[in-house]
């Protein structure tokens, strides 16, 4: 079988890593039309970085084999390298990453290297001078590097063991591409359109349906839960005034195995963080006084002791560690077992007690403790509404929350 012949690539030789770098660090301050906004992955690329990767992965040097190629000196060959390192710095910029002149630049370059390549390697399979080659990436994570490979003209494949990793992949891969340069459907952008349907660059169009049925859901989101979210009153520390709840934080409980306390309802935390962002530490402080306990918030660290709040109502081994799935009965200290949590569920015996209140203040995220509310009445209310359904089962003890952007999951039992 004949052996393929692979010339040697830019990458191989050198890289504007400076610029390269200088974009990829930029990057993370980008928030407005960047895709990480679509769904946080662990481990995301900078597209700059994938971008201007792949572009000198598919580009070959113009130095050939041996630095040089036949009629090409080394200086020739040193200010052709120039050449592509210019288009590559002017392609890994924020603002180019739709910029067509810059991106058929690119696209010419790889396509011409390709050529050369299928010109060494006539008459084997795979080599089509006309058809770029596809793109596959088993482990695509958060879709960085196949999105590029598709920004630069391949055919790109991609997939993953994490199902999250397979959703972000088909809403930046796979879906746009199916509706770039159709209209919007929507019944407001069709009343505008009229008889005549305009045709739309790229996936603008399916991205004004989404904007427009996203309103359309959290309007009607709005008017069947929204009296659940009511105005507080804000404490003075906070200004005073009136602000919206966008989030209620409950715990779970269970009846405290201790048998002197067994008529209380105990709750299982696992951290009594509410927020860890430096300078703007909030936590939950619990009040306890005989069979009866509150809630207060507290902000700033003067005051709190770092593991208590760290371990919540977990228990915690000599060692420093926390021991899975067991509680401490935060009025007798006695431990709670996950078996004991187990049955106290089948029988029916879990509840649910509300922690903190969030709500939307002039400068961001307020946290306030359970009394700016009539408990009572809130739990009454959600139990109300939620069983008007009867085929409708209610979970309680999860957080109920109408902010799109509020992740208030970490760290609550």
């Amino acid at each position: 079988m004949p052996k393929v012949r692979a010339p040697k690539k830019l990458i191989e030789v050198a890289l504007p890593l400076d610029d390269i770098n200088a974009e990829a660090a930029r990057e993370k301050s980008i928030r407005h039309g960047h895709p990480s906004t679509l769904h946080l992955w662990w481990a995301r690329r900078p597209l700059a970085a994938a971008r201007a990767v792949l572009f000198a992965q598919l580009v070959n040097d113009p130095g050939g084999e041996r630095g040089y190629k036949p009629g090409m000196t080394k200086e020739q060959a040193q200010r052709e390298r120039e050449r592509l390192f210019d288009i590559m710095r002017r392609l890994v910029k924020w603002e180019n990453s739709n910029n067509e002149e810059v991106l058929r630049e690119a696209r010419e370059e790889i396509l011409k290297s390709w050529r050369e390549t299928c010109e060494m390697n006539k008459g084997l399979p795979g080599f089509d001078p006309d058809k770029l080659p596809a793109f596959h990436d088993p482990f695509a994570g958060g879709g960085s590097i196949p999105l590029e490979a598709q920004r630069l003209g391949l055919q790109a494949y991609a997939s993953d063991l994490n199902p999250v990793a397979v959703l972000i992949n088909k809403a930046l891969i796979e879906i746009p591409p199916k509706f770039a340069g159709r209209p919007p459907v929507n019944p407001e952008a069709r009343s505008k359109m009229g008889l005549l349907e305009e045709e739309c660059k790229g996936a603008r169009g399916l991205a004004e349906d989404i904007r427009y049925y996203g309103k359309w859901m959290r309007d009607e989101a709005f008017k069947r839960i929204g009296h659940l979210y009511p105005q507080v009153e804000l404490p003075p520390e906070h200004g005073g005034g009136k602000a919206t709840v966008i989030a209620w934080l409950w715990a779970r409980t269970v009846k405290s195995p201790n048998p002197a306390y067994s008529h209380v309802d105990v709750p299982l935390i696992s951290s009594f963080w509410l927020s860890k962002k430096k300078g703007k530490e909030v936590f939950i402080q619990p009040v306890v006084n005989g069979d009866r306990y509150s809630f207060t918030v507290v902000s700033g660290l003067a005051t709190g002791n770092l593991k208590e709040i760290d371990a919540g109502t977990t228990w915690v081994a000599e060692n420093g560690r926390k021991i899975k799935a067991t509680f401490k009965c935060i009025v007798s200290g006695s431990p709670i077992k996950a078996d004991y949590i187990d049955e106290q569920a089948n029988c029916g015996k879990m509840g649910f007690r509300l922690m903190a209140v969030v709500v939307q203040g002039r400068h961001g995220r307020i946290y306030l403790a359970p009394d700016v509310i009539d408990v009572d009445s809130l739990q009454r209310e959600i139990h109300t509404y939620f069983c008007r359904d009867p085929h409708f089962a209610p979970v309680f003890g999860l957080v109920f929350i109408f902010d799109r952007n509020f992740d208030s999951t970490r760290g609550i039992g």
